[in-house]
């Protein structure tokens, strides 16, 4: 695998973690936990642990219970930029790494992908939903499934 569809991949998780924070790293895990990312014999394997994999898909759950709530902080303020950041960059490490490159154009690109994705899906879902007159419950419903599919496809590529 070339090392630039490498780096196209961890850009594409980094802005799935945009949209769904907790999303990216879940999904990592648990391809850690299948061999679909082999993280053996570095840092990031870890997440191919059944407690890591378990851990990250509980908190990815509670996250788009959460996003739903009105209560809930927009993605881009301060506080859910950095976890989407960072998420990002552990999820952008992991695919590279997973491909036999260093951990950090990985990291980089994730956490690049992390921040591009956070402003783009906002613009996107208060687009839709005013524009089709929606409530923002039904769009962030579409939201989910596209960050979980995406998630999943991006990780499965290896």
């Amino acid at each position: 695998m070339s090392a630039t569809f490498v780096f196209v991949l961890a850009l594409a998780i980094g802005i799935v973690s945009g949209m769904r924070s907790l999303t990216a790293p879940a999904v990592a895990a648990w391809a850690a936990h299948r061999n679909w990312l082999n993280l053996a014999g570095t840092r990031l394997a870890f997440l191919g642990s059944t407690a890591a994999m378990a851990i990250f898909t509980v908190l990815a759950i509670v996250e788009l219970i959460t996003d739903k709530l009105p209560s809930t902080p927009s993605r881009t303020a301060p506080v859910g930029l950095i976890a989407r950041l960072v998420s990002g960059a552990l999820s952008g490490a992991c695919v590279g790494v997973s491909a036999g490159q260093s951990p950090a154009p990985g990291a980089i690109l994730g956490a690049a992908g992390g921040l591009l994705g956070a402003f783009a899906s906002y613009q996107w879902r208060t687009g839709l939903v005013k524009a089709l007159k929606v409530p923002d419950f039904v769009i962030a419903l579409v939201e989910d499934a596209i960050a979980i599919g995406a998630g999943l496809f991006i990780v499965s590529r290896h």
